[in-house]
């Protein structure tokens, strides 16, 4: 999977500098020609010869060293990576690269290097949630440096929260998917809508659905990496916001609508993801409904078809739509397709193991107006993501 690329690892001074030495060894399983950078750091943690061993190149730890050949070597490494991997992140170099620091071997690399930079922070959890680390992290995504993020977690200091290294899986699939993307959506702006809505009874109750974001959050992560200008908005999840998007918080249809709305004018590509609610109480009162004798009834009113106000109004845009069905899944998305004026459907049966709401993965069918259905098997979403982005893509090259 990356035969011929080359991956410049920086380790960084942390406890999780230990586990960058099975990620070295994956890279190299994978093919990759791997160099590592180390900082001081770094070095009181784990031996520069574990990866010297594993990557079968000789590992950088000075500025100074007197190299092997004669090179300008941060200038020769950073023109050579296809990629650069920085595992564990600590904030002391976060902070740094964001900066423009310059002090040591790997942040002059990385200040060379024109290949994509990946970044897996590490450290205290109230480190992490530090507002300066936030922003420095904040400032490296909007100038295009990818995340994984942390895991939560028991924490080497004794915390439990988030701030351990993302699994070496993660990392890996983060490092094949730069290397392999191409920024084909670059100069595009994508719309995508994610998460439940939450439609008020009275100041403690709500109606919702079971929806949990993850599919529209994988959406907008892989477009912002394929190079698009992202708007995420969201209804309301426990999921963080993926680096370098645009997210807009939201909680009833209503507000969904009007955000959709206005940023709608100016999207090249709209995925309408969101599980929006169909009807809203029609009264809503502004003190806790008590309980009395007897049952109580409710009476709601339809909220706006959003998708379909957009069918309405496509013009040369292209949109996407979700239909979350427990029967009848292809006749139903079929009609939607028709309805709401649409590119495409994705459509799952939220019944199947795998497809349903919560789930990492997802069963899919992309259902066109011609009448084509191409089922894709279980993949997670993120995978599911890029598939739907590839049929935007083409669309969008058929213009």
């Amino acid at each position: 999977m990356l035969a011929n690329k080359c991956i410049v690892v920086g380790v960084s001074g942390g406890i999780a500098a230990y586990k960058a030495a099975e990620v070295v060894s994956r890279l190299v399983k994978l093919g990759a020609e791997v160099h590592v950078i180390m900082t001081e750091s770094a070095q009181k943690f784990i031996a520069p010869l574990t990866f010297q061993t594993l990557s079968r190149q000789r590992v950088v730890t000075c500025m100074w060293d007197e190299p092997k050949e004669w090179e300008v070597q941060h200038v020769a490494l950073a023109d050579k990576a296809d990629a650069f991997l920085i595992a564990p992140a600590t904030a002391n170099i976060i902070g740094k690269i964001a900066n423009g620091i310059a002090d040591d071997m790997l942040s002059t690399t990385v200040m060379a290097t024109s290949a994509p930079v990946i970044m897996a922070p590490a450290m205290n959890v109230h480190m992490y949630a530090n507002p300066v680390v936030q922003d420095n992290i904040g400032k490296l995504a909007r100038l295009g440096v990818h995340f994984v993020e942390p895991g939560v977690g028991l924490l080497a200091c004794g915390y439990s929260g988030k701030g351990r290294l993302a699994e070496v899986e993660e990392i890996i699939n983060k490092v094949v998917a730069v290397v392999n993307s191409c920024q084909d959506l670059a100069g595009k702006k994508v719309l995508v809508t994610a998460g439940p809505t939450r439609e008020v009874i009275d100041p403690v109750r709500f109606i919702s659905n079971r929806s949990t974001g993850k599919m529209g959050y994988a959406i907008a992560r892989a477009a912002r990496e394929r190079g698009a200008e992202v708007v995420l908005v969201s209804g309301p999840t426990n999921l963080d916001a993926p680096a370098g998007v645009q997210v807009i918080q939201v909680g009833a249809a209503l507000e969904m609508y009007q955000q959709v709305q206005e940023h709608y004018p100016d999207a090249h590509v709209v995925i309408k993801s969101a599980a929006v609610a169909d009807y809203r109480p029609k009264e809503v009162s502004d003190r806790k409904v008590k309980k009395k004798e007897g049952d109580l009834t409710i009476e709601l009113e339809r909220n706006p078809d959003i998708l379909l106000e957009l069918g309405q109004n496509k013009g040369d845009k292209i949109l996407v739509g979700f239909a979350a069905e427990t029967n009848d899944l292809v006749a139903y998305a079929r009609d939607k397709i028709t309805r709401k004026n649409l590119d495409f459907i994705v459509a799952n049966d939220v019944t199947q193991p795998g497809a349903g709401f919560g789930a990492d993965t997802n069963i899919v069918k992309l259902l066109f107006p011609g009448g084509q259905i191409e089922e894709l098997p279980q993949l997670t979403k993120d995978q599911v993501a890029n598939v739907i982005l590839d049929k935007v893509v083409g669309l969008i090259n058929k213009v």
